[in-house]
């Protein structure tokens, strides 16, 4: 998305990609409202949603037997009343098919980072693995995206910030038959909580454990992990009998960290390699794409007339860290109060607060505001929020709730405008 964009501002981008393609299990399926919404004020909604996708409009889950209503994204102030459920490899690749319609953008499969290049204490650039060998790409920038596992941060040794983390989640697929129900996402019972997300044909199926707690399943063997997929989502009955092998069942180690500081002299990181985040929400790719905005606008000019200092990197950290900070923290309560359900093996009913919350008025309406918008949501430069929607930004700034691996580097020779990312 980064260099769409900067490359939509006449900057020459180069992205760096370390897989051949773009088709893996991201598993992080969740494109919210915020983002559509810079999809339309980029021109690109319509051919967007002509990919394959399911939309979300309401979340419900189930509590024990108690069935709840969490959010309704019906009402919001956007253009899309609605979460996309749509395979991350698809957005990918309509997203590096739209860039390459630019002259300056220019994407490199089998291009893997693996160091940073530094002249007089300065990053000036990025060495890549690729199928030939090692190639050294020069840039006066260098932006990581690398995700939670960012090897940016870890050469140009960032200090990162850890908060402590409760779960992990078990990821699967199980098919999915039209009877299925189409708006549920959770259900908690019998002291555990399982995801399922809409991928038509099957479920993605996201399992939250004890952090820590896989080894111990997997010697309790398959069977046992079946029954209790079985105990908590009962309608998918014998389906659970396709999950044959562990191998089918992907561990991740859940993670909440950011960066004390995001930049050094000619380096920048944002998205997962400035801040992991949890599942919780799906907010993940949201926050991303939002800081990918935030920093297109503020570095696209800069970038132009070759001047990039220090204090220019430091406002997009000024400009996103607020709400980084404020939807971890509302992840770090929500895992909190998760742990809570791993003390409770038995069956379990829901609890009097639970119900006494989302049985106010408008309460289903606030949720789709924290979780479909966030905290401090991006426009596209030179795209005029309605007034409806600044004071939607507000409102989600009130109620305190924010929901493509890969590097850029930046380069500017001259009058030459490039950029490069690798992930």
């Amino acid at each position: 998305m980064l260099g769409y964009l900067l490359a939509r501002a006449g900057v020459e981008v180069t992205v760096l990609e370390k897989h051949a393609d773009f088709f893996r299990d991201f598993r992080g399926d969740t494109v919210h409202p915020s983002t559509l919404e810079v999809m339309y004020e980029l021109g690109l909604l319509d051919d967007f949603l002509k990919l394959p996708h399911q939309q979300l409009s309401t979340v419900t889950g189930v509590f024990g037997g108690y069935a709840f209503r969490a959010a309704d994204f019906r009402h919001l102030p956007t253009h899309c009343k609605f979460v996309a459920l749509m395979p991350q490899w698809d957005f990918l690749d309509f997203l590096s098919g739209k860039a390459k319609e630019f002259p300056g953008f220019d994407v490199r499969m089998q291009h893997e980072a693996v160091d940073l290049i530094r002249v007089y204490g300065r990053i000036a650039g990025v060495r890549a693995k690729t199928p030939t060998g090692t190639a050294d790409i020069s840039a006066d920038l260098v932006i990581g995206c690398d995700g939670r596992h960012s090897i940016t941060r870890q050469v140009a040794n960032l200090d990162v910030i850890e908060r402590g983390v409760p779960i992990d989640v078990l990821w699967f697929r199980i098919s999915r038959t039209t009877n299925d129900p189409e708006q549920l996402l959770g259900n908690i019972n019998y002291g555990r909580a399982l995801v399922l997300i809409n991928r038509d044909q099957y479920f993605q199926a996201g399992l939250l454990i004890r952090k820590g707690s896989f080894e111990e399943m997997r010697a309790q063997g398959l069977e046992s992990f079946r029954k209790i997929i079985r105990e908590i989502a009962p309608y998918l009955g014998d389906r659970v009998e396709e999950l044959k092998d562990w191998d089918q069942i992907k561990l991740l180690s859940v993670q909440i960290n950011r960066l004390r500081q995001w930049y050094r002299p000619g380096l920048l990181c944002i998205g997962d390699a400035a801040h992991a985040m949890s599942p919780a929400g799906g907010v993940g790719i949201n926050l991303a794409i939002q800081d990918a905005v935030a920093t297109a606008n503020l570095l696209a000019d800069p970038l132009l007339t070759g001047d990039v200092s220090e204090s220019t990197l430091a406002l997009v950290q000024q400009r996103r860290e607020f709400p980084t900070v404020v939807t971890q923290q509302l992840q770090v309560f929500a895992h909190r109060q998760l742990a809570k359900v791993f003390q409770n093996p038995g069956p379990m009913k829901a609890p009097w607060q639970l119900k006494a919350v989302f049985g106010i008025p408008g309460v289903q309406r606030l949720t789709a505001r924290a979780i479909g918008m966030g905290v401090r949501p991006e426009h596209i430069k030179g795209a005029r929020p309605s007034s409806e929607r600044k004071a939607a930004c507000i409102k989600s700034i009130a109620v305190g709730v924010g929901v493509a691996a890969a590097v850029v580097a930046v380069s500017l020779f001259g009058r030459r405008r490039r950029a490069c990312a690798t992930s």
